[in-house]
């Protein structure tokens, strides 16, 4: 954020005339400032690019008429029905580039605006600390949603142009219509997205902690990808119920009839856990940072 984007932000935020007007006056700011950065517009393309890979590689396989013989139980049933692209994307996504984008925002939140010396001047107007945090937060989020949208809208449409799109035969064999099917799909989105949230949480907290965006990134990527790496010891099982990650693909379970919620109740339960702890620990910090840039 450069000295006039951050004259608009504030701006924004004292002209509302009520404490409500004035946060989203705020979010409405940092929503185009994030937008608007060419980086951020590339990491959307790469998300879109995942599922247009896979599709096409299926399409490829499928030609030769030997299939898809290794994958997930989407990517199988991708050639049936082109709604399952979007769930195959989700499902590889989920372990390394929506991480890697939460990452990347994570570190623009607080220490990217330090880095640039923009968060000083933010914080010289009346807009208190909790309220920059909240919106920098409710950003995060809103980018989690936007990234898991952009990967499954985009498998969703490449998946009907190669395959088509039909009734859906869900992984128990019950067969609902495509309209179900996609709303299922909607809440797999959803899902993926609060725990996106929770990992958001964790990089706003470490983005208190220094001014170096990049280095706010590649912590979080490295907590991310330490998660997978222990959920995959079988010696540690007793740890998974306690990690982030280890609950994000029970989004396949919306794909059975009657669906299975209780790994998707429990993932809910820890990613609000780790939010609600990152978020005090981030608040805590940032209300008694020293402000030098």
């Amino acid at each position: 954020m450069s000295a006039s984007d951050a004259t608009v932000v504030a701006a924004a935020a004292v002209r509302a005339p009520r404490p409500v007007g004035a946060w989203f006056r705020l979010l409405r700011s940092e929503l185009r400032l994030v937008m608007g950065r060419r980086r951020n517009q590339a990491g959307l393309l790469v998300l879109a690019a995942v599922p247009v890979l896979l599709a096409v590689a299926v399409k490829v396989s499928s030609s030769d008429g030997d299939g898809p013989r290794r994958g997930s139980d989407f990517l199988t049933a991708a050639t049936s029905n082109g709604m399952f692209v979007a769930l195959a994307a989700l499902t590889v996504e989920i372990a390394l580039f929506l991480p890697l984008a939460i990452a990347m925002l994570s570190g623009d939140a607080i220490a990217g605006e330090a880095n640039t010396g923009t968060l000083r001047y933010l914080l010289t107007v009346p807009v208190s600390r909790t309220r920059l945090l909240s919106v920098k937060y409710a950003a995060l989020v809103i980018g989690s949603v936007i990234g898991a949208t952009v990967v499954a809208v985009t498998g969703i449409v490449i998946g009907g142009i190669l395959f088509g799109l039909g009734p859906v035969t869900l992984l128990s064999g019950a067969q609902v219509p495509l309209a179900d099917g996609l709303w299922r799909v909607a809440l797999s989105v959803a899902y993926v997205a609060v725990g996106l949230s929770a990992l958001a949480a964790i990089g706003l907290f470490v983005s208190t902690l220094t001014e170096q965006p990049i280095a706010v990134m590649v912590t979080v990527t490295i907590i991310s990808t330490a998660m997978w790496i222990l959920d995959g010891i079988p010696q540690l099982e007793w740890l998974r119920p306690y990690l982030l990650v280890d609950y994000w693909p029970a989004f396949t379970d919306l794909f059975r009839e009657p669906m299975f919620l209780e790994q998707i109740g429990r993932g809910l339960l820890v990613a609000l856990a780790y939010a609600v702890v990152f978020l005090s620990l981030a608040w805590a910090r940032f209300g008694q940072k020293d402000i030098t840039s």
